[in-house]
């Protein structure tokens, strides 16, 4: 498994360069002023990193439970853990959404639909890469 530094070097570096992109991206697409979106990307992220650590810690500990490897992971494994990531994450980032933004729910669902589709395949790509580049060390 990863050691705990190693699980918040991946939770920052996740974090910061999904800020680069999606911050002005929102602006972008929203049309609103880059502070508010880099601001709510900021809070949402602080957020995301918190439930991330707390998720993977708990995903690989359910699945040494089942006798898998926490080392050698599936493709299948890694869109399953992405996209009940982001569902755990929906359920907390859909009420701050409403309140930063003054959206109504439905307006923060979509939005949120949005992140739903994208980050999945952002962290897809991310976790191979952090893989490779940070390999788990067996400990035995």
């Amino acid at each position: 498994m990863r050691t705990c530094k190693d699980r918040l070097r991946h939770t920052i570096l996740f974090e910061i360069l999904l800020i680069l992109i999606i911050g002005p991206m929102l602006s972008i697409i929203l049309e609103q002023p880059l502070h508010t979106m880099g601001a709510l990307t900021i809070i949402l992220s602080l957020i995301a990193m918190v439930i991330n650590y707390i998720y993977n810690l708990a995903f690989d500990h359910s699945l040494k439970q089942l006798g898998k490897s926490v080392h050698k992971r599936s493709k299948r494994l890694r869109v399953l853990h992405s996209i009940l990531f982001e569902l755990v994450l929906f359920i907390f980032s859909v009420p701050i959404v409403m309140n930063f933004m003054g959206y109504t729910f439905m307006e923060a669902f979509i939005l949120d639909i949005g992140f739903i589709i994208m980050v999945p395949v952002y962290a897809f790509f991310f976790n191979i890469l952090y893989d490779n580049a940070f390999p788990i060390v067996s400990i035995q």
